[in-house]
């Protein structure tokens, strides 16, 4: 993270309003735009195709992720399914076998049907991806990095040079870290994709997506896919989203460093079987986040002794709250196999780890010291 971002994030949508000096970025809650004249315009029209409040919020996207341009979505699917529309019947992509539910789903029962298939490989592993993108059919990859839930870790930048051979577009889903801890088209990939309801906008109370494009050329062919479909976000949520990034640095320099306390209590319990944490030394992914100075974020996943002891778990937590979602002030307890990747068949859930005894956990900025209580009162 640098100054500079902080800085950036804290003043977005800023100076934007001469007219009032207003400090926060207008609400432009309006469908349509007057014309000054006959083939005259202000630069807006309708709302579907640009507002000022969510283009306000879409610059601020590109410059955190140094990229050409940002686009912001109804959701986080709806910004995947976009950028998935870059391809054509017959292409295959490269996928992260543990990624989340939803996008497991867009893929295999949206797009496998119109003829583009996945190919599910464990991207932590730069070998299985070397042997999946030399199938003549690939035409891109798309990486979640770290995982969910499993917070596996993969490089991004060895990935984007074998795909950069091979002439195939590198897509990395960074919700988990944001371009506060990575900054994935630095390491070279062509899009970056984010659920927005969750780091971004970081209070639980909006659904959102985003995406942010490398070259001119990609910003041209996500915005006709943006107008034409039309799955845009709406100017009360560009807001939201908007004021939630000016406290992004600081919320999740609080979670992390909260999350990496959590981590190293739980892996010391005699009821836990197993953390998963990037922050934690035996991690498998933490040569590549020192290496590439990523942060290890604020989720954690851990396998409990006996998964008769999941209901009385969630039941009990008096401070996290048993919900599906991640990444907000509030810290969430969930179970994968039943609610994130309950679309995953049994088999594919036990092979990848998503059992049932695996618990998620997102860190909120709550005081860690309850978050500790209350995880050792149920465990």
């Amino acid at each position: 993270m640098t100054t500079e971002l902080t800085t950036l994030l804290a003043q977005a949508g800023n100076r934007r309003d001469p007219v009032t000096g207003s400090i926060s970025m207008p609400i432009y809650q309006t469908a349509a735009f007057g014309h000054p004249a006959l083939g005259q315009s202000t630069g807006f029209d309708y709302s579907r195709s640009s507002n000022p409040t969510r283009l306000a919020l879409e610059e601020t996207l590109a410059a955190a992720d140094g990229g050409h341009r940002g686009f912001a979505f109804a959701s986080g699917l709806a910004a995947i399914d976009c950028v998935l529309r870059l391809f054509n019947h017959g292409d295959r992509l490269v996928v992260t076998e543990d990624l989340y539910g939803g996008t497991f789903r867009l893929f295999e029962k949206t797009l496998r049907p119109f003829g583009i298939e996945a190919i599910y490989v464990d991207t932590s592993r730069l070998k299985a991806v070397e042997l999946a993108v030399a199938d003549p059919r690939v035409r891109g990859v798309f990486v979640e990095s770290p995982t969910n839930p499993l917070l596996r870790i993969a490089d991004v930048r060895a990935i984007a040079d074998l795909a950069r051979a091979r002439g195939l577009l590198v897509i990395v889903d960074n919700t988990f870290l944001t371009p506060v801890l990575q900054r994935p088209l630095a390491l070279g990939a062509d899009l970056v994709v984010y659920s927005a309801t969750k780091y971004l906008a970081g209070h639980n109370d909006v659904v959102a997506g985003a995406v942010v494009t490398r070259t001119p050329e990609l910003s041209e062919r996500v915005a006709f896919f943006q107008n034409a479909v039309g799955a845009v976000l709406g100017p009360q949520d560009s807001w939201l989203t908007l004021r939630g990034l000016k406290t992004l640095p600081l919320r999740l320099a609080r979670q992390q460093e909260s999350a990496g306390t959590i981590a190293r209590r739980l892996a010391a319990h005699p009821h836990v079987r197993r953390v998963y944490y990037p922050g934690l030394p035996d991690h498998p992914g933490r040569v590549i986040l020192e290496r590439e100075r990523i942060g290890a974020g604020g989720m954690i996943a851990f396998e409990i002794d006996d998964p008769a002891r999941v209901p009385g778990i969630l039941a009990g937590v008096k401070v996290f709250l048993f919900a599906e979602s991640l990444g907000g002030v509030e810290s969430l307890i969930t179970y994968p196999a039943v609610q994130t990747h309950a679309d995953l068949d049994p088999a594919t859930r036990e092979r990848l780890g998503i059992n049932d005894r695996l618990l998620r956990l997102s860190i909120g900025i709550e005081d860690v010291g309850d978050l500790i209580s209350d995880l050792e009162a149920v465990l």
